[in-house]
């Protein structure tokens, strides 16, 4: 499901994993029930004691106050793109990342050091000229809409919290692009689009249970028999060893959210409390069956290659831009080659500018995964109208435009537009006319 809300320090991870990921390309990173459940035998198909309503749900009509949301959200969105060039720019253009440089080597000395002081000197920098912005979107946006239940002590708190994990994650990997620039100054590009793929698969391994704990509070499932009947789920889409974890966010957030997370042992289904508090037990179970297509489908491993392509292209694009910015402003930046740590803000301003380019090819695949989950979750639980019904109440609680314009999908949209769900699950039923499923293979009998 869509993740509804970011907190600040979201914002400087997903400038981590710009960096980390070879300095690339991260304005990224998760992007919905009081019966007796029966099996029918034979397809590994849930059915219920009491059948799903035949009449469609009706997709939620917009409130005024999704509509502002979803349009200051658009204006926001062209200010923060705007912000995220113009600061690298400021940093580059004013000579102040040459003199961030000369204070790393006095400090530093030693290159490894250096490029270390360098990069956590950048950071605060970068987030100290953030900061307005960010409160602003992640602290007074989230509040004046009913959003975040969140003191200002708790988001400080995870803002900078995000801060030391990129600092500390960026130091262990920024040395790599850097001295293959210095070594290989006509295939960096390559060996460290290589290099990324096992840095961020090893991130995904290890995000649940070193990185996500630091800002959430995992705990058991309260309700025993749901999370029995969720793990009966993930058994029978094939899901074998999987922890079921509660997570205290009314604490944060009145929004909702589910996802399925981790890598091979790290592996675990994750509920929002306040997912659980809002919709019933079927609905749950058809918003588990979508999270569960996500990992059964193999989807983590397809995003893991696409971003590995993406950043392929997009550092071979900086690779044929960068010698020539360089030699160009060579004067005004204060150093003279690209291996000098200096151009860390030349190679985040032109992976922003390439990311963005690159951004409607990453989306529409996200949106393609996204449908495969739909269809995937309708398939193992049967039940149109939980789905449905969940997708409308996820809509109406996190103020998501139900259609919103072509440009916001294009550029924005990490899922298909609500409506465009709710209509597919309400009539997607191909058991009703003898059809096969379309995932039915990967389905165990209960």
């Amino acid at each position: 499901m869509e993740r509804p809300m970011r907190h600040a320090s979201e914002h400087i991870f997903s400038r981590l994993l710009v960096v980390a990921a070879a300095c690339v390309l991260m304005t990224v990173a998760t992007e919905a029930l009081a019966t007796t459940e029966t099996l029918n035998a034979g397809d590994g198909t849930v059915a219920t004691d009491s059948p799903p309503s035949a009449n469609p749900v009706p997709v939620p009509e917009p409130s005024e106050e999704t509509l502002r949301f979803y349009h200051s959200g658009n204006v926001l969105w062209i200010v923060k793109t705007f912000w995220a060039l113009f600061v690298p720019a400021l940093i580059l253009f004013t000579g102040f990342s040459a003199r961030l440089r000369n204070w790393a080597r006095a400090i530093g000395r030693k290159w490894f050091f250096v490029l270390g002081v360098y990069f956590v000197l950048y950071l605060v920098v970068e987030y100290v000229l953030d900061f307005p912005l960010s409160y602003y979107l992640g602290f007074v946006r989230q509040h004046d809409y009913g959003l975040s239940n969140q003191t200002f002590g708790q988001w400080f708190g995870d803002s900078l919290m995000g801060l030391v994990v990129a600092a500390v994650m960026g130091v262990l990997f920024l040395w790599v692009p850097y001295l293959l620039l210095k070594k290989s100054p006509r295939r960096w590009w390559l060996y460290t689009s290589v290099a990324a793929v096992p840095f961020l698969a090893l991130v995904m391994l290890v995000q649940p249970i070193l990185i996500a704990p630091l800002f959430d509070d995992f705990g058991p499932m309260k309700d025993k028999t749901l999370e029995t009947e969720i793990l009966q789920l993930a058994d029978r889409a094939g899901i074998d060893g999987g922890r079921v974890f509660e997570v205290n966010k009314s604490e944060d957030t009145n929004a909702m959210n589910a996802y399925v997370g981790g890598l091979l042992d790290t592996k675990r289904i994750v509920l929002w409390d306040t997912l659980l508090n809002k919709l019933n037990r079927e609905q749950v179970l058809a918003v588990m069956g979508h999270e569960m297509g996500h990992y059964v489908l193999g989807h983590i491993w397809k995003l893991l290659g696409l971003l590995s392509l993406l950043i392929l292209a997009a550092l071979y694009a900086v690779h044929r831009t960068m010698d020539f910015v360089v030699r160009r402003y060579q004067h005004r930046f204060g150093f003279s080659e690209a291996s000098d740590v200096a151009s860390l803000p030349l190679l985040l301003l032109l992976m922003a500018v390439f990311s963005l380019a690159l951004r409607p090819m990453a989306f529409a695949y996200t949106r393609h995964i996204e449908r495969e989950s739909d269809r995937f979750g309708v398939e193992i639980t049967r039940n149109n109208h939980a789905m449905a019904s969940a997708l409308a109440m996820l809509q109406d609680e996190n103020l998501a435009h139900p259609r919103p314009g072509p440009l916001y999908v294009l550029w924005r949209a990490w899922h298909p537009p609500i409506a465009e769900r709710i209509e597919f699950v309400n009539g997607y039923r191909p058991w009703a006319i003898g059809q096969s499923l379309t995932y039915g293979g990967y389905f165990r009998d209960p």
